[in-house]
């Protein structure tokens, strides 16, 4: 059994019911709840958080990518294929090239986020 330090316990019994009402009323519903942890699976894989990465900094095609990360064009794709099916990055094709970058400034956001507080840490 986990055990819990005080400090996270409650030393009270009351429950603050117009805290509570607030929070369940602004409550998404659970399916956002699901697509938001989903953003999180999809995005907590160190290669695709590296794809990423440099797909906000540039538009990339995947033989731009596996260079920059040392990787093959087949396990770039791979990657590629889930980070699109979660539409965590957009392609446009010119000729027979297919360029690729990040979908939308919430994606930029959380990479932004993410990488502050990582780099917050390092230096606290």
């Amino acid at each position: 059994m986990a055990r819990i330090d005080r400090e996270d316990q409650c030393g009270c019994s009351i429950i603050h019911e117009d805290v509570v009402r607030r929070v369940v009323d602004a409550m998404p519903e659970e399916g956002v709840f699901a697509d938001a942890a989903t953003f999180f699976k999809v995005m907590g894989d160190g290669t695709r958080f590296k794809i990423l990465w440099s797909l906000d900094r540039h538009e990339m095609c995947v033989c731009d990518l596996a260079a920059a990360l040392k990787m093959s064009k087949s396990a770039v794709s791979h990657q590629l294929r889930r980070l699109r099916e979660n539409k965590l990055v957009t392609a446009r094709r010119e000729g027979k090239m297919v360029f690729y970058t990040i979908a939308d400034d919430h994606v930029h956001l959380m990479l932004k986020g993410c990488i502050d507080h990582a780099t917050e840490e390092a230096d606290g």
